[in-house]
């Protein structure tokens, strides 16, 4: 048998093994916290001369070892939380206020600005290309792009743009319903 005190002055080492098994502190805490549990319940098997480190060590290996058969056999087979995760969806009501938010702010552009930012950012061309789409040189495509980018992003992100959109009947009828 051995003395509690014998088994506390070993936590330090059984903690780092614990952390070495598991890589998870919460679940290192767990299996050292069972194997504790464990080591004192089996007090009576422990050998006197024997090294309390590499008797709970094994204890606490033996633990792991069976959480992760079991967990392996039973948990990942049955367990919901992955199918829960692949089945849920993003809220669609924020994408389409934001989306109506992108769109009024498209149109507050200037049709050039328009243009090259379409071309660019959503079909995907390369700068040369949409050069020779609309034959201007390619700095001007770059710097059209710069300033589009600019004032797409200023109108999104300022106050005067949230009340411009809200100043369209749909949309201030649908917040004045949200908020009521």
């Amino acid at each position: 048998m051995f003395s509690n005190n014998e088994l506390v002055k070993e936590l330090p080492n059984l903690k780092k093994f614990a952390y070495k098994l598991t890589r998870n502190e919460a679940d290192a805490e767990d299996l050292l916290h069972n194997t504790c549990l464990r080591a004192i319940e089996k007090k009576h098997l422990f050998k006197k001369g024997s090294n309390i480190f590499k008797w709970a060590s094994r204890i606490m290996y033996n633990l792991f070892v069976s959480a992760y058969r079991r967990k392996t056999k039973f948990e990942t087979q049955y367990d919901p939380e992955p199918y829960i995760a692949t089945q849920s969806t993003d809220a669609t009501q924020d994408l389409k206020i934001e989306f109506k938010h992108m769109t009024q702010a498209m149109k507050r552009l200037s049709h050039e600005h328009q243009e090259v930012l379409i071309l660019v950012s959503v079909q995907g061309m390369r700068y040369a290309e949409v050069a020779d789409a609309l034959n201007i040189p390619v700095g001007t495509v770059r710097s059209r792009l710069s300033r589009a980018r600019e004032q797409l992003s200023y109108l999104m992100d300022t106050k005067t743009s949230f009340n411009y959109r809200c100043s369209n009947d749909d949309t201030h009828n649908d917040l004045k319903q949200i908020a009521a």
